[in-house]
Parts: structure tokens; sequence; C-alpha cells
């Protein structure tokens, strides 16, 4: 099990690396991250949804993603609640406070999708969630240490050198830790270094003097992992956007933005720029296409939509000949109203109105569409392929027009004048030829020729490659196969000089 001395310190990156190096190696791999939280979430091929780090991992593992690599998943929906999905259902909502009693109901789910995921694989990486120096929390744990012990399995911490203090996060968890989970640590790995890794073995022995964990190796910085699906929002706020270019793309960062890998092969292709306007900032007056994404809350984020002044931003680029295109929550936006009568996402009866753009209204409803689904784009006729993931039916006299047709029956909507568009079909960019033929309908271009799902493929064998050469994997397997703690007895650290 891999664990953190914080969040985003490349614990996600690292298990899809392992994934694939143990994978080419000949085992039968299959990652495992006990609870998640993210609105980035993928549909599995059992019918449910996960995390998407792990559909990521999963695809490392050269397997389909299924609904027992990811038992836990909270989605956030406001600041001090989430909703709950367990085994690939959605159990309900519950606030920070409530999720703190439910966790130990949650305990015997989880194990039993371990159980079921066991039985398949040669080798488990588990991904924990957070910190576990986070011991304020630890009661009830099922995330980071409360699991490992449940499950007896050997820990690897994680630590981010390119933040700065990763001798005190690394002696910093030791010292909070218990004796027993300081002993369930197998050893530590330093992520995400720059320069000549030499230099840091003073540090490293300093680490190991201080704890008495061994160190597995230092991993430099791998800056190919931007081409790689990000699941955490953070990854938006560093998203890199480039200066002439011949399509512009705007995508206003919401508040609850969700599934926002949409934009992944968009970002990809070299004449493309995306870029992330965060709140505060006007939506450029120079986009050719501003995207509304995904969204976790409709009714929330249409409200900070127009408080940060976005809706009349897109009037003016409507106005000056833009498009606009809508996916998932931001279809629904772009309709008539949203209506909420059984309370999904707030109150019951909440109703706001759209932004007026397609001739549609949606109806928010308990019942959650999760589904692969292939079809064709209906102006071009390309082939499109993705997953729907949304609550809600939309209904109008927009849908004539359909933006889409799915397994035969038509999906989204197109406004007469063909300038904005919407559908509930994510991932959809990630098919090159309706890449190809969507991004000309915008502007004469060359097709660059990328294939994005063969990038990906390269990537992850970069990555194992990576990890191969500056970790040491022989001694990480023979960890997995000693598992339990008897096994890493509790470390003798010097005192301090």
């Amino acid at each position: 099990m891999l664990q953190g001395t914080g969040s985003d310190v490349g614990k996600s990156l690292l298990v899809a690396g392992l994934c694939r190096a143990f994978t080419r190696r000949g085992l039968a791999v299959r990652p495992f991250k006990p609870q998640n939280m993210s609105n980035n979430a993928a549909v599995t091929a059992d019918g449910g949804e996960i995390g998407r780090a792990q559909a990521l991992q999963a695809r490392a593992c050269g397997v389909a993603p299924v609904t027992d690599m990811n038992p836990v998943l909270l989605k956030p929906q406001s600041e001090v609640g989430a909703q709950v999905v367990v085994q690939g259902r959605i159990r309900g909502n519950a606030r920070a406070r409530e999720y703190q009693a439910l966790k130990g109901e949650l305990l015997p789910r989880v194990l039993e999708s371990f159980a079921r995921l066991q039985a398949q694989a040669d080798l488990i990486i588990v991904e924990g969630a957070g910190s576990p120096a986070e011991v304020n929390l630890r009661r009830g744990d099922i995330a980071n240490m409360g699991f490992a012990e449940a499950a007896d399995l050997p820990v690897i911490l994680v630590a981010d050198i390119d933040r700065g203090g990763v001798i005190a996060s690394l002696v910093g968890s030791h010292a909070v830790l218990s004796e027993a989970e300081a002993g369930r640590v197998a050893g530590y790995v330093v992520n995400k270094f720059r320069g000549d890794v030499s230099l840091f073995d003073e540090g490293l022995a300093i680490i190991t003097g201080r704890t008495g964990w061994p160190s597995l190796g230092v991993v430099p910085f791998f800056p190919a992992a931007s081409k790689l699906p990000a699941e955490d929002a953070v990854a938006l706020s560093r998203a890199a956007t480039a200066s002439a270019r011949a399509i512009k793309i705007a995508v206003p960062q919401l508040a609850r933005i969700a599934n926002f890998d949409d934009f992944d092969p968009l970002i990809a292709e070299p004449d493309v720029t995306v870029d992330f306007v965060a709140p505060g900032r006007a939506l450029p007056g120079d986009a050719d296409l501003v995207i509304l994404p995904g969204s976790k809350a409709t009714l929330a984020d249409l409200a900070f939509l127009r408080a940060q002044g976005w809706d009349i931003d897109l009037a003016a680029h409507l106005r000056r000949g833009g498009r606009v295109l809508g996916i998932c929550g931001g279809y629904q936006m772009l309709g008539r109203c949203v209506l909420d009568p059984e309370g999904i996402e707030g109150p019951a009866g909440a109703t706001a109105a759209g932004l007026g753009l397609l001739d549609v209204e949606t109806l928010l409803t308990g019942e959650k569409a999760l589904k692969e689904v292939r079809g064709t784009h209906s102006e071009s006729g390309a082939p499109v392929r993705g997953y729907e993931m949304h609550v809600g039916v939309s209904e109008g006299e927009g849908l004539a027009r359909p933006f889409l047709v799915l397994e035969g029956r038509p999906q989204g909507a197109v406004s007469e004048d063909g300038q904005v568009a919407g559908c509930y079909l994510h991932g959809l960019f990630a098919d090159d030829a309706f890449r190809a033929a969507f991004l000309a309908g915008l502007q004469d271009r060359a097709v660059s020729g990328l294939s994005y799902d063969a990038q990906v493929e390269a990537t992850l064998d970069k990555l194992a490659a990576h990890l191969e050469a500056h970790l040491d994997l022989d001694r990480v397997l023979e960890m997995a196969r000693a598992r339990g703690v008897a096994h890493f007895p509790l470390p003798r650290p010097q005192r301090a000089p």
C-alpha cells in the first residue's frame, strides 16, 4: 500500500506506473483505493463509477475498471458535504461529521471488494488518500492505516520533494504515527526530484537515521505525466496554456467542475490552446469555442457562473460569432431551466432559469445514468464514444436537432443557428476522428495525426520504465510477498545529534 505524507505527492501516478511495470513482468496486477474523494469519475465495466485515477491504473494493468477497485467514492457537492458512492452506487449524501460516523459501517464493504480483487490477482497495489499523519482522523479510518491494518499490508510512504520540507514531512509522519503504524511502514520513496539525485544522499541518511525506514529510491520528476488524465482539480490551476496556436478553447472553471479529463485530448493537440478560466477572470474575447464542463452540482454552478459574470461574457462571445458547447451539467445549464423537485442537489422544489441558449429544459431525477456508449456526430457523421454519467432528463423542441446519435437514439441539441450545442456524453474528444472533424468545424486546419489513446499507452510504458530505473522494484515485490506487519519490526530510530 502506497500512502503519502500529504495530498498530491504523486501516489496515483506512482501506482499507475507500478501497475504497468509489474504487469510487464507478467503478473496479474490490480489497483485498489479503499476511499477516494473526486468529482472526476469513470464508468466501470460492471455499470458503476469509480475515481478516474483507478480507471487509469486499471488501464495500466491491461484490464477493464470495475467498482471493486474503488469501493468508496466521495463526490463533493459543497464545502462540508459530499455524495457517497459505495461499490459504484449512490448511497446518499453526508456532511463531513456524518461521514466520520459512517466509516465504520463501510469497512466490511471495502474489505469485501478487496477480497474479490485478491481472487483475480497476483499483486494488488493499494493507494491511500491524504496522509496517515492526519491522526485526528484516525478513528474509523478506512483510507490509510485503518485499511492497512485491517488487510494486514506493508506500507510504502511517499513524500514530495518538489514542494519542499521533505525531510520534515517524513520524520514528522514517523513522530505522529503509533508504534504499530510506524512498524508497518516498510520503506519510503522520495518523489518529484529535480537535479542531481546524489546531492540528496545526506538527506536520505538523515531520514533513515531518524525513522529507521529504508529508502526504496528517489524518483526524478516525470514531465510526461501531463499527458495522462489527471483526477484532482488542483491540476487545473497548473494547466499549461500556449499562445499563438490556431484554435483557442475557453473552459470556465466551475466551483464543482467534474470530469474535466474530457479536455485532455484537446490539450494534447499541437494547434489547440485550452484556457481554464479561473474565477475572477473574464472569458477571453478571442476564444473560438467556449465549453461549459460537467458539474457535480448544476444548480449551484449555474449560480456560480452568473456570479462570475460569465453569462454576460457568453452573450458577447456569441455576438462575435463564437461557438459554445455544453457537456453534461454544462448542457443542462444551456437550456431554458433546471428543475429539482426531489431535492437531488439541494432543497426540494428548487428551480433555476437556464442560460436560454438551447430549447430544452432539464428535470433532475434520482435515477443516475451510468453507461458506456458509441454513436456518431450528427453534423459530420464521425464516430464518437464515451460514457454517460448524470442525473436528469432533458426534453424540448431543441432535441429535434440532435448533436449526437448514440446507439440509434438522438441525444443532445443544437441551436437553430448552429452556434450552440450540448450533450451528455463524456469522453467524446478521445475519439481521434470525431476530434478532428469537430475542430475542423471551428477553423480550417491540417489534421494533426494525434492518436490520443496511443499517446496514453506510450506514456504509461515510459512511466513504468522510469520507475524501473529509479526504484528497487524487486524489493517492493518481496515486501508484497512477505505481506504482514510481523515482517517489518518497529524501527529503532537514532537520536537526533
